[in-house]
């Protein structure tokens, strides 16, 4: 998580999408302090294909492309 200007926790959000948009998992939706942090995914249920992976906070959006090969 990019530290906040501030250096407060922040509520964060990280969820994955499928090229519909549709959000197939959210795997982060809460306060964070500023740090690095680790997420395990199980795409078990998914399957193959490009997704969208969002991580916004209240000071920052990215998101990026998502490959799962089965």
């Amino acid at each position: 998580i990019p530290s906040a200007s501030s250096g407060s926790s922040q509520l964060v959000n990280l969820s994955v999408f499928d090229v519909l948009g549709r959000e197939v998992a959210r795997l982060i939706d809460e306060e964070k302090a500023p740090g690095f942090y680790e997420v395990e995914f199980d795409a078990g249920n998914l399957p193959s294909g490009v997704y969208i992976y969002r991580l916004t906070t209240q000071e920052y959006s990215s998101s990026k492309k998502l490959t799962i090969i089965k």
